[in-house]
């Protein structure tokens, strides 16, 4: 199977690469430039992939081009602005990254007639902070009380809307947990 991995270069992104490579499959990427000293650019994955496409998930333009190019089986949408304290500094592009960059890459899959599954990665930040110890479940209400959670629930909301406005949609979603490492 060929797989697109939006947001390829960050550090999910990067392991979801090297994983799906393992397991035989090709892999192309839609992301950012990689930070310096990365995973991605430490462990030279650019190597690893068929397409390395440099874009920004912002420029509907860019995300329908990068799938038309690749024409990949299966899109696993990792991309997003990801760190709540930059999401203070930077709400606007925070909320135009984690929403409209999600809705373009929505819109991009349904274009694209390859694309025979999508999954859309979200947060375990989308539940509404009812300050639980215990984690949340699925069926729970989903909020944000900082850009980042509301701009990831939002994202959330309108990929479970997308899937049912449009019957047959290839997409799912997940919701990620924290990630601990470098």
């Amino acid at each position: 199977m060929h797989y697109l991995i939006t947001g390829h270069t960050g550090f999910k992104g990067s392991w979801m690469t090297i994983v799906l490579k393992e397991l035989g499959h090709v892999v192309s990427g839609l992301a950012l430039n990689p930070l310096p000293g990365s995973l991605f650019e430490t462990g030279a994955l650019t190597e690893l992939l068929e397409h390395d496409i440099r874009g920004d998930i912002r420029d509907r333009d860019v995300v329908l081009a990068a799938l038309e190019t690749v024409r990949p089986d299966i899109v696993i949408h990792l991309a997003a602005q990801p760190l709540v304290l930059a999401s203070y500094e930077d709400p606007i592009g925070t909320y135009d990254t984690n929403v409209m960059g999600t809705l373009h890459v929505l819109q991009a899959i349904s274009q694209t007639p390859s694309v025979q599954a999508s999954l859309i990665i979200t947060t375990d930040k989308v539940y509404k902070n009812v300050n639980r110890v215990e984690g949340y479940r699925e069926d729970e209400p989903l909020g944000g009380d900082d850009p980042y959670s509301a701009s990831k629930a939002m994202a959330d909301i309108m990929t479970q809307s997308w899937i049912k406005s449009f019957p047959g949609s290839p997409i799912a979603i997940a919701r990620a947990g924290n990630v601990i490492g470098g």
